[in-house]
């Protein structure tokens, strides 16, 4: 009987044992939970940390300092707060034109970004898609980008988003969630086509270059006032050649 006794004894060493880790575990969780989320309950702390993520706007690339200057000295007629407010209001419109399928809904966008939302809807029709983009906030705009070349100048501007965002197919949710809010980032390309024939050679010759509206001479420099041809004044031209060419949501 003395084997039984041993043995009956290592169990229970074996299973208090196992209890003092299992209690030293759950104390441990409970701090780190505490610390991390000010709760006791690991699960509860992860449910409270993702309502405070949906209502924490992400933060944007803010190079708006140091990018307007360089922007202004090229092109003295840019109007900044105009070209923002133009993008935040196309954002909406485009998750407005992609939840009702319908791109008619889309504005201050050029040919190419109308054939980026068609496209788009024209996939999610096909494949029994449809997606919501519900409660849409825009939180901040700034600009995160100036480059130059190609036969064009592109100003990125990127933005702090809020939204419902899911799909569904047939009325049932295929992803997203129909009640939490996420926040993220979009990024809208303004162009300003600097040199038709550069830029038409990369975009598969489809611009439509500057022309003076006296003589319709190829206004081909940044920021030009006067045409070089006839000596007109060409200086409105550039704020109506920017156009909002594309955007995308920033990961």
């Amino acid at each position: 009987m003395e084997w039984f006794v041993y043995l009956a004894v290592a169990a229970v060493v074996v299973v208090t044992a196992g209890a003092i880790l299992v209690y030293a575990g759950v104390r441990k969780l409970r701090r780190f939970s505490r610390s991390a989320f000010g709760t006791d309950s690991l699960l509860k702390g992860f449910e409270l940390q993702r309502e405070r993520l949906s209502e924490t706007p992400k933060s944007v690339s803010g190079m708006t300092k140091i990018y307007l200057p360089q922007i202004a000295e090229d092109f003295p007629a840019f109007h900044y707060g105009e070209f923002k407010q133009k993008a935040e209001n196309m954002l909406k419109s485009a998750f407005a034109a992609v939840s009702e399928q319908n791109p008619d809904l889309l504005t201050n966008a050029s040919a190419e970004l109308k054939k980026q939302v068609s496209l788009g809807i024209q996939e999610d029709r096909r494949n029994g898609l449809r997606r919501q983009y519900l409660d849409v906030q825009i939180h901040q705009t700034e600009i995160s980008g100036y480059r130059k070349g190609g036969g064009c100048c592109t100003v990125t501007l990127q933005s702090a988003v809020g939204h419902r965002y899911f799909t569904e197919k047939d009325g049932a949710l295929v992803s997203g969630d129909r009640e939490q809010t996420v926040q993220t980032k979009y990024n809208t390309e303004l162009v300003y086509i600097q040199d038709a024939a550069k830029y038409g050679a990369v975009s598969g010759g489809k611009a439509a270059g500057l022309t003076c509206p006296s003589c319709g001479a190829p206004v081909t420099g940044l920021g030009v006032k006067v045409c070089e041809y006839c000596g007109g004044a060409v200086e409105e031209v550039n704020e109506y050649a920017w156009t909002i060419n594309r955007y995308y949501e920033v990961r």
